[in-house]
């Protein structure tokens, strides 16, 4: 299993396509990947589940082809919770 929590964060153009490939690559031969990011394009481009933690607990989860950006960011924000009752 290999865990990254925002593994592109201020970096150039450049490295940030070398890690995201790496990332891939690593998916792809079979290796768990967990990734902890608060960026929506980098979820959407590389996961293939998204579960979204609020104040520690799970509020959300979705397969990465389901996602909606905007569901998206009012979880991650503690706008709704798991039942989709306010936060």
């Amino acid at each position: 299993m290999l865990i990254v929590a925002n593994p592109v964060f201020g970096l150039d153009f450049a490295s940030v396509a070398l890690i995201h490939q790496r990332l891939i690559d690593a998916r792809n031969s079979g290796t768990a990947v967990l990734l902890l990011s608060e960026d929506l394009d980098e979820l959407l481009s590389l996961a293939d589940r998204i579960v979204v933690i609020h104040d520690g607990e799970l509020v959300f989860e979705t397969s990465a082809a389901a996602a909606d950006r905007t569901e998206l960011g009012r979880h991650m924000a503690g706008a709704e919770q798991l039942a989709g009752e306010p936060a």
